[in-house]
């Protein structure tokens, strides 16, 4: 599949209005970026409490870090299963779902009697959370479809920057939150927060799946040609697949399985149990073999494997999230044990990263490519990671934070044009699966990148920690960049993005 650079004709100022006078105004986003805050929000205010819920229960840091993995797991696999469920039932449905599983996952957790109920909770959020983004982007192409007028490159950069200051602004929200209130407002503002989305949502969010039958595409394929006109006749709804059958509950079971293998291996490579990564690999054999020889499969690996694209963006921003992790968490702790920071001062260095990603997500919003962003992120990651190796702990703290800025500005840049990326080559009828899939990909990333700072820094962050972080940062840039450079579908029709 080959990405024109019409896919964002949208970024113009004249688009956008023409856009949001067609049905992409605030009615439409508001809700959409509401909902897309709750996962990343949920996976960092908790950075803040930790400590504090375990002198409540007794528990210990090993016990403590289940609220963390527990909930990256649950949106791993419930990010495609909520993309799926919107493409066969319809994105409003799931993203109203979505919202009353997170207010009840509040109520859990802002009662919970112990520490496995805090679990439940967090993987009620986990799940819950998990329909918002690929239920936007299911019911972004089909409102697209429906009237006839592609969506903005901006309404997509709006999403990604919803996520990208939510994390931002997590830990923060977190720590004033239990100063104030206690630790359980962390899961307790959850209630407020999905009952005004679920409102909003229900008041104003369209309802209707794209077609999976040749329409009217979401973006025009040329950036010359004028956007196409609001089709004469109704675009016809797709056949209804609502069956269990349908759903396919063993691939997901077996996904699920696959990725949770493959988590407790992952979270234990300083004394790898190879046992596990045995049974990872006996799972994702089955997983194979039962999709393979399924006419609507769970995770549509023929499909993949067709869609060369599709699969490389998948893969580039995995690679991508992984550095960006591995950075985000395993900087900030360098910051405090080898530099002697205090939380406080290490969190004013890292938030130049935070606000580089919201900046550049603004930017790659109303870029006229894909490609292009991607070739400058890859290489601003293999520069950060360069500057990092030349880092210590007697580094001023202004250097740091430039440091830090070097990896944020990637993080948006690639957040917005592998969302765009994403939603081109996504097949019709498939946007909610393919952008819950691209979330797993990310997850993965996360996981994989809290594995690795275990590895580098051991029992204490150091600089010779830092610096094997940033040499494996630097090497998978580099990766990224051939990934990015060497990707025929992100050219245009004229070679270039």
């Amino acid at each position: 599949m080959t990405l024109r650079t019409a896919a964002s004709a949208g970024t113009t100022g004249g688009t956008d209005r023409s856009a949001a006078r067609g049905g992409f105004g605030p009615k439409l986003v508001v809700p959409l970026m509401l909902g897309s805050v709750l996962n990343p929000i949920n996976s960092t205010m908790i950075a803040t409490v930790l400590v504090a819920i375990g002198g409540t229960f007794h528990a210990g840091a090993a016990d403590t870090v289940w609220l963390v993995s527990c909930l990256y797991l649950a949106s791993a696999v419930g990010q495609p299963t909520m993309g799926r469920l919107a493409d066969r039932l319809g994105p409003r449905r799931v993203f109203l779902a979505g919202l009353l599983i997170v207010g009840a996952a509040g109520v859990v957790g802002a009662v919970a009697p112990a520490l496995g109920w805090l679990i439940v909770s967090r993987v009620l959020l986990g799940i819950g959370t998990s329909a918002a983004y690929p239920a936007a982007m299911a019911l972004l192409r089909a409102h697209s479809q429906r009237i006839g007028v592609p969506t903005p490159r901006t309404v997509l950069g709006l999403l990604s920057l919803a996520g990208l200051s939510s994390a931002a602004v997590g830990p923060v929200l977190g720590g004033v939150l239990a100063a104030t209130l206690g630790w359980r407002a962390v899961f307790a503002v959850n209630v407020p927060l999905a009952a005004v989305g679920f409102v909003l949502a229900a008041l104003w969010l369209p309802g209707g799946r794209a077609t999976a039958a040749p329409g009217p595409l979401p973006a025009p394929r040329d950036a010359a040609r004028p956007a196409p006109q609001p089709p004469t006749q109704p675009v016809p709804a797709p056949p209804p697949r609502k069956s269990t059958a349908d759903l396919d509950p063993v691939g997901l079971v077996l996904f699920a399985a696959v990725l949770t293998a493959l988590m407790l291996f992952l979270m234990r490579l300083d004394a790898p149990p190879w046992p596990l990564l045995a049974l990872a690999v006996v799972l994702g054999a089955a997983l194979t073999r039962w999709e393979l020889r399924r006419t609507a499969p769970f995770l549509d690996l023929r499909m993949l494997a067709r869609n060369r694209g599709l699969s490389l963006t998948y893969l580039r921003h995995g690679l991508t999230y992984l550095v960006i992790y591995c950075v985000m968490y395993g900087y900030a702790q360098w910051l405090e044990e080898a530099h002697g920071m205090s939380s406080a001062d290490a969190g004013l260095v890292m938030l130049p990263m935070s606000v580089a990603a919201m900046a550049t997500s603004l930017l790659g919003a109303r870029t006229k490519g894909i490609r292009a962003p991607l070739t400058v992120a890859a290489v601003l990651l293999a520069g950060g990671g360069v500057v990092l190796l030349a880092a210590g702990h007697t580094t001023p703290a202004f250097a740091l934070a430039a440091a830090g800025a070097l990896f944020g500005l990637p993080q948006g840049l690639a957040s917005t044009a592998n969302q765009a990326a994403v939603y081109a080559q996504a097949p019709p009828g498939e946007t909610g699966s393919a952008a819950g899939l691209q979330r797993t990909a990310q997850y993965l990333g996360a996981i994989t990148a809290a594995a690795l700072i275990g590895l580098f820094y051991g029992q204490r962050a150091s600089d010779s920690g830092l610096h094997a972080m940033a040499l494996t940062s630097g090497l998978l840039a580099v990766a990224v960049l051939l990934l990015t450079v060497l990707d025929r579908s992100l050219r245009t029709s004229r070679g270039r993005t």
